[in-house]
């Protein structure tokens, strides 16, 4: 059994620079279970990946196309009104979950889940890749988007991305995000006053996060130990008061880091 096929939507990190096309994706960061997370295809360790929606089809299909991987275990499937307490049994790494559901709606369970001691980095589930509530869940901590349609082959490499503290888009889902709500007035006073807590290295570190680099790509861009870097990101996520990487980059948007980074390079 396979899910349908319409498009293959590799995994694109959130392309905040104002020019060029999206990029691919790398590890982004800290998984919860490590600060390097996972080679992919190394097998280090299994994700525990559960599946939320209300088609009973679509949990088989990605049940199956997920499980074929040695390095994947789907650990439950749930409709929206069992997510919540599944999650809480099953402590799964990834959540899948479909973001509109006849019982309970995706963003609903979205903030519940947030709300645990160390939960599960979750992506929704849509059907478009424009979906109207991308922001609202990306700002809610989700850590991206799948389509229902995306490829089987590429189901396994975007759950890999998404356990290691990446972020995953649709090519247009990350225009839309660059283009929606670069924000003004009062807003953008209020987060550029959080990104002056920060210091000097701080911001190189968080410019280099909203880039879509990795810990590990950090380390070796600026030549800081792998625990400076972690100790950094940490720092940044606390002082912006974001709970997540994917909040952080698009504050550091919004607060006009990008644009001072991309001017200096045109100066330089």
């Amino acid at each position: 059994m396979a899910l349908p096929s319409g498009g293959c939507y590799p995994a694109v990190w959130l392309e905040l620079q104002l020019s060029g096309p999206p990029g691919p994706i790398g590890a982004l960061g800290s998984s919860r279970h490590g600060p390097d997370g996972m080679n992919e295809g190394q097998g280090e360790r299994v994700i525990r990946v559960m599946v939320v929606d209300d088609e009973a089809l679509v949990r088989s299909g990605f049940q199956l196309i997920l499980g074929a991987s040695e390095d994947i275990e789907v650990v439950a499937t749930a409709s929206g009104g069992e997510a919540v307490e599944t999650v809480r049994r099953e402590r799964p790494d990834v959540v899948l979950l479909d973001i509109r559901m006849p019982d309970v709606d995706g963003l609903t369970v979205l903030r519940e889940l947030r709300t645990m001691p160390d939960p599960p980095v979750v992506a929704m589930l849509t059907t478009f890749d424009a979906d109207e509530y991308i922001l609202t869940a990306l700002h809610s901590g989700a850590a991206g988007f799948l389509l229902k349609d995306t490829e089987p082959e590429q189901l396994a490499h975007l759950v890999r991305t998404l356990a290691v503290g990446g972020v995953v888009l649709s090519p247009k889902a990350s225009r839309t995000l660059l283009h929606s709500h670069p924000g003004t007035g009062t807003a953008v006073d209020e987060e550029a006053a959080r990104v002056r807590l920060l210091t000097a290295r701080e911001r190189d570190v968080l410019v280099l996060v909203a880039e879509g680099l990795s810990n590990a790509d950090i380390v070796a861009r600026i030549h800081l130990g792998a625990g400076t870097v972690k100790d950094h990101v940490s720092a940044i996520l606390t002082k912006l008061r974001v709970a997540s990487r994917v909040q952080a980059a698009l504050l550091a948007q919004r607060a006009g880091l990008l644009d001072e980074r991309l001017r200096s390079e045109v100066g330089g």
